[in-house]
């Protein structure tokens, strides 16, 4: 039987996929998401409902395109960016069992130079992560299909169901932990942290396991916070980003005058 759901502001939190509905009640316009690459120049900035159409997108690439059930694994390959954000919560809210181990999953999503470890899935999708959601200019890597080309075909609303809390959600390697306690987890990690509602979190910390992709990500939907993520972080331009993205607290880096996570 699913336990008590948490409150979160006007909608009761049992499992990842509310956290993102909690954030398009309380504000489906306003960043949740914005997204820099120092080495690129790039800048994308994601509204609740603009991040809420990538992961419906994601989530029926999953049921409608894969066959995709409760359950399934999906390994993430990926490194902090505005997609990775998109697919890790289009696989929740699918109700897949998300990961870092492609071996016997369902799904791998990776980047180019990590298709090799990824082919051990039964279905692999590449991400150029190319400013604007851009796929690969000249198609994808043999043995992959192109995540975003793929992506836009599909609707970006979702017809599913919301997510029992006790299903699988994540697969940390050395055991399973359900949506529930994700979610539990999540804001359990909010309160040390010490985030607060309305918080704009700047994290240069990279995504490389469960651990970080919930500080990075799902802690501060959990907070009611939104995230300023940066890649290829350049120490001289980040005082520039704190004062134009009105940042308040910083993860894996740390700003003068901006209280460190």
């Amino acid at each position: 039987m699913d336990r008590e759901p948490r409150a979160l502001g006007l909608l009761a939190v049992s499992a990842p996929d509310a956290l993102l509905a909690a954030a398009l009640l309380r504000d489906p316009a306003g960043p949740l998401l914005t997204y820099y690459d120092d080495a690129t120049g790039e800048r994308t900035e994601l509204s609740a409902t603009s991040l809420a159409n990538w992961v419906a997108k994601t989530a029926n690439l999953l049921r409608d395109d894969l066959g995709a059930a409760q359950g399934d694994r999906v390994a993430v390959l990926l490194p902090a960016h505005w997609q990775a954000a998109a697919i890790l919560l289009g696989a929740w809210t699918a109700a897949a069992v998300v990961g870092t181990d492609p071996d016997g999953a369902a799904v791998a999503f990776a980047t180019a130079d990590r298709l090799p470890e990824a082919a051990a899935a039964d279905e692999v999708f590449a991400l150029s992560l190319a400013p604007l959601g851009r796929g690969f200019a000249d198609g994808p890597p043999p043995g992959a299909r192109d995540y975003s080309v793929e992506v836009l075909t599909m609707a970006d609303r979702w017809s599913g169901r919301p997510v029992p809390d006790a299903v699988p959600a994540l697969d940390t390697g050395r055991s399973t932990v359900t949506a529930g306690d994700l979610v539990e987890i999540a804001l359990r990690r909010a309160a040390e942290l010490g985030l607060v509602a309305g918080d704009r979190v700047l994290s240069t910390q990279p995504w490389t396991s469960p651990t970080t992709w919930l500080d990075g990500l799902l802690v501060p939907l959990a907070a009611a916070a939104s995230v300023v993520l940066v890649a290829n972080p350049e120490d001289d331009r980040l005082i520039a980003k704190v004062e134009a993205e009105r940042v308040t607290a910083t993860l894996g880096t740390q700003v003068p005058g901006v209280r460190p996570l």
